[in-house]
């Protein structure tokens, strides 16, 4: 056992480091969910005090557009520098800046992820409303990425997963400050379409490792939305003549749509002890999509008919530009996009809306556009069925018809366009199907932090258990005998989580693919290779099996688990074995090894162990056990016992698994990854980047501050007091020097850097710094003189009390000494006269009993409250206090208003606090003295009556001699004023008066 020292100083450690877990717990509780789209991104907090909250912008707005841009730097010089990086901009003021740059701000780049250059029509199609953005393909991976007219050809190309990585990063510090200080975000749920493949899941894994963001899970758009759905309502529990609830969301967005069939119910599940419990479930069991379909796709449109019409000016007739002029120039397409989204939002409220420019392609074209409904549902038409597509491949995937689905729930921004409206009426033939009760625009970032709140152990949410879909046939492939063998492990509709155990007829090392199963133009299928599974020990535990256990190689088995995982839906495996079935030879069953095993074996019984007699020791019993053992039969064996026979008997054998473990490698496959060292270069470039918007924002706050203090040195050169204290020559050289420098700053030093801006403030505020402190000190220096004036003349009364105090205390220690030895003299006396005779009697026990209680109630003075070192430290320091300000005063009486004043209300506040500390320490003396403890009148009564009885029984035939003393003529502490000698000398002076009368009565009776 520890000494209690040693306890004691382990559970202060323990509950160290529990606050210290607490505290980082409570830092690492904030959790973020993220919908991810492709025009706009939404995110929502939840942290202790914010309860799912949207995240707001800088601007306050809550949602970000997806679009990032980098603001060429105004002088080639700035640019030449390599700790000098372009400025970035997101959301609207980035789109603000599109028509002004349009080769560097990068929008709607969610079509991208995981797409190569090559062979994909996404890229040509993103290119063609994006004529300005320069597209290459990156030199180890073949993927998007972009070069930037900002930087010099030499530097590397920027990726989608960097971009989108910078615009995550964008959106975790607008939550950080959302929170509050000292909170730091990382955990993260984002929101993806359910068509997403394992590239576009692992481009979206790698721009959120670029943020710094850790995610927690992916969850589909429909799904999220479908929770959120659920967290406001409660599902029959299924039964007997009790159905679920199906419900089909709806999602159109910018770039693409899809739907998703859901069935809510409610489920009864075992609670704590013996108590059931409701839960809530929300499954997705049927998806379809169109990736080309969305609000862009309606944007084109417009689009299309601005330019056909833009082209038919008589301006542009006479400058003979075609089509295929306009839509290759950046600015004039980043124009008309702009304008055309514009158009499509107001039409869904309008019936027609209308829009103009001026020197649209050349300085001196002009162009006005007229759009109504009717026309642009004209030139929707061609969407029609693609409206219906997902809605019919969501309900048959679902195995369900239409009559079954009791609503469509709409979410995305697209949705609110009047004939996507109408045509979905149409799909469901009734509208009162379509259902807009819940936020379009922000049901699936709610979803998101909801399931983020439900992973992170920080949070406790209503219990609802979410069942998602993978979206896309799963299965493994490996070569067996030369030939390619396969096999379809998970459908579509297979729930994110699901495990299955996969056997193969292999004993030796082999290589297995997990692949996924896409489309591929229009309803066909390709096997795309997720991860590549190599087994490494295989071949040995085989041997193992066959050498040590005796397993033939035709009875082991060889088996992987492999499940979809919970994170992303993608394949892995989770674990691998081999084994085989052994035979085993067991004596007896289970109950009895676990007897042996406790010296009870089989063939004990109830009475061949008995408990020790009294007075038997295991001496005895050592000796008896010894016996036994050497009882052995004439061959020199041991006899065997009838319980061993009995165990013989019972032997028999049995079967058992012997199984190892079988050890693999992963590789992902498909797209090549990005290396370590790519990642770190893009890391380090953003670190950049974040270095050089740190730099550029002081510099911004610096001219800000410089141009401030030219106004503020402007309206203070006409100050009165400012005049007072400053001389004709000090204010034109401030002026000149404010006049040189308003001409720097809007001129040069538009460019300056921040150490130029710096310099410029610091020559600025020498020169009059100087002269507002004495303005400053002038006005406030009355004022703290004479508060340091009159703290002086209190500390003097002090002074004079705590020396009159000193007096009155020795004198009082005096008389105390004159009284005692009084007292003692007294004593003496009637010690002498204690022989005379009997006569006297009463008279000794009466002047015994007053002479015993004289000693006692006599008390020595009481200590002085104040000792001479106190006197000496206020006296000291009063002095000198006084005489530095009367030097002060003095000097400063022989200065003009113009010089540096000698008197500070810095100064004065020191020496008044100086002062201030030596009063409250002699002071404080006094407040720390317990209060005397005076004795009661009842006990000084009792006294008195004890003494009077003493006396009535000595003395029958005449009064005491002390019958004139009463207690009243004896003076007391209470009689006296206040004001006179201490309350420590007032009993020594009565006493004395005793004494006194005493001594005379003596006197007189002798």
């Amino acid at each position: 056992m520890p000494p209690h020292g040693s306890r004691c100083f382990s559970a202060v450690t323990i509950l160290l480091n529990l606050v210290l877990i607490l505290s980082r717990a409570s830092a690492a509780s904030a959790v973020l969910g993220i919908d991810l789209g492709t025009e706009y991104i939404k995110a929502a907090l939840v942290k202790p005090g914010i309860p799912f909250e949207i995240v707001l912008t800088k601007d306050s707005k809550r949602k970000e557009a997806a679009v990032i841009a980098f603001k060429p730097l105004r002088s080639q010089s700035s640019s030449s520098s390599s700790s000098t990086f372009p400025e970035r901009l997101y959301g609207g003021d980035a789109l603000a800046v599109s028509a002004r740059y349009p080769g560097d701000v990068y929008s709607n780049l969610k079509p991208l992820l995981g797409q190569t250059v090559a062979g994909n029509s996404a890229v040509p199609h993103y290119a063609s409303w994006h004529p300005a953005l320069n597209i290459v393909e990156s030199k180890d991976r073949g993927t998007v990425s972009f070069r930037s007219q900002s930087f010099e050809d030499t530097e590397e190309p920027f990726t989608v997963e960097e971009l989108l990585g910078m615009e995550l990063q964008n959106i975790r510090l607008n939550a950080e400050a959302f929170a509050g200080e000292d909170t730091h975000i990382r955990d993260v749920v984002i929101s993806i379409p359910v068509f997403y493949t394992a590239e576009e899941k692992r481009a979206v894994e790698a721009a959120a490792e670029l943020a710094g963001l850790k995610i927690l899970a992916m969850i589909s758009d429909g799904l999220s939305v479908g929770l959120n759905y659920a967290t406001s309502r409660t599902f029959p529990v299924v039964k007997e003549g009790v159905k679920p609830e199906y419900h089909l969301v709806y999602d159109m967005g910018a770039g693409s749509t899809t739907a998703t069939v859901l069935r809510f119910q409610g489920k009864n599940v075992k609670d704590v002890g013996r108590f059931n419990k409701t839960i809530q479930e929300v499954q997705v069991i049927g998806v379809g999509w169109d990736k080309s379909l969305g609000g862009d796709a309606f944007n084109a449109l417009i689009l299309e008919d601005m330019i056909s019409k833009f082209v038919e000016t008589p301006r542009l007739k006479t400058l003979g530009t075609t089509s295929s002029h306009v839509k290759n120039d950046g600015r004039t397409v980043a124009k008309l996009w702009k304008e055309a989204e514009r158009m499509r939002q107001v039409l869904s409220a309008n019936t027609e809306t209308s829009t103009s420019f001026e020197g649209l392609f050349h300085e001196d074209a002009n162009f006005k556009y007229k759009l109504s409904r009717t026309e642009f549902e004209r030139f929707a038409g061609q969407y029609t069925n693609q409206v219906r597509g997902p809605i019919t491949q969501a309900v048959s995937t679902a195995k369900l018809d239409l009559s079954d689905i009791e609503s469509i729930i709409l979410h995305g921004g697209a949705v609110r366009t009047p004939f996507v409206q109408k045509e979905l009426e149409t799909a469901v033939g009734s509208s009162e199907k379509v259902r807009t009760n819940v936020n379009s625009d922000e049901a699936a970032v709610l979803g998101a932090v909801f399931k983020a709140a439900g992973t992170s152990p920080s949070f406790i949410v209503k219990e609802i258990r979410a069942s998602d879909s993978v979206g896309h046939a799963a299965g493994v492939s490996w070569l067996m005998d030369g030939k390619e063998k396969q096999q379809k492990l998970f459908q579509p509709t297979s729930h994110i989580g699901a495990e299955k155990q996969v056997p193969f007829k292999i004993t030796q090392d082999f290589v297995f693919d997990l692949y996924q199963q896409v489309t591929s133009g229009g309803a066909a299928f390709k096997d795309v290779p997720v991860t590549k599974v190599q087994t490494q020990n295989l071949t040995a535990s085989v041997k193992e099996l066959t050498e040590k256990f005796g397993c033939s190689v035709a009875d082991i088995s060889t088996s992987f688990s492999i499940r979809l995982s919970p994170l992303d839906g993608l394949p892995e495996v989770t674990r691998g074995v081999v084994s085989c079935e052994v035979v085993d030879a067991k004596k007896g069953d289970f109950v009895d090894n676990v007897k042996g095993l406790f010296g009870f074996g089989s063939g004990s019984k109830k009475g061949d162990q008995e408990p020790l007699a009294d007075g038997s020791s295991k001496d005895t019993t050592l000796d008896v056990v010894a016996e036994t053992t050497a009882s052995l039969s004439g061959s020199g064996k041991p006899v065997p016992s009838p319980a061993d026979t009995k165990s013989n008997e019972k032997t028999k054998d049995t079967k058992k698994t012997e199984i190892i473990q079988v050890g693999f490698t992963t590789n992902a496959t498909g797209l090549p990854q990005f290396s370590s060292s790519e990642m770190l270069r893009m890391k380090n470039r953003m670190l950049s980047f974040d270095a050089s918007d740190r730099s550029r924002k002081l510099r911004e706050e610096a001219l800000n501050t410089l141009e401030g203090y030219t106004y503020k040195v402007r309206d203070i050169l006409r100050d009165e007091g400012f005049v007072e204290v400053s001389t004709e020559k000090q204010r034109l050289e401030i002026e000149e020097r404010l006049k040189n420098a308003s001409d720097w700053l809007y001129g040069d030093g538009a460019e300056a850097s921040l150490a130029e801006l710096r310099s410029r403030l610091k020559e600025l505020r020498d020169l009059v710094d100087p002269i507002s402190k004495r303005k400053e000190e002038a006005l406030k220096r009355p004022g703290d003189v004479k508060m340091l004036m009159e703290s002086l003349e209190q500390t003097k009364g002090l002074i004079k009390m705590v020396k009159d105090q000193s007096e009155k205390a020795a004198e009082a220690a005096a008389v105390a000494a004159s009284a005692s030895a009084a007292a003692t003299d007294a004593k003496l006396t009637l010690e002498t006269t204690s022989a005379v005779g009997d006569d006297f009697a009463g008279l000794d026990d009466e002047l015994s009993s007053i002479s015993e209680a004289s000693p006692s109630e006599t008390k020595l003075p009481e200590a002085p409250l104040y000792s001479s070192e106190d006197l000496a430290d206020l006296s000291r320091t009063h002095e000198s206090v006084q005489k530095w300000l009367d030097d002060r005063i003095a000097e400063q009486e022989k200065l003009s208003p113009f010089e540096d004043p000698v008197i500070l209300t810095s100064d004065l506040a020191a020496k008044s606090k100086e002062l201030n500390k030596v009063v409250m320490d002699v002071l404080q003396k006094k407040m720390q003295i317990p209060p005397k403890v005076k004795s009661s009148s009842k006990s000084k009564s009792s006294r008195t009556k004890s003494s009077k009885k003493s006396k009535t029984t000595t003395t029958s035939a005449s009064a005491s001699p002390s019958s004139s003393l009463s207690p009243d003529s004896i003076p007391t502490s209470s009689s006296l004023a206040e004001s006179e000698v201490p309350a420590a000398t007032d009993i020594p002076r009565d006493k004395d008066y005793v004494d006194a009368e005493i001594k005379g009565k003596i006197r007189d009776e002798l």
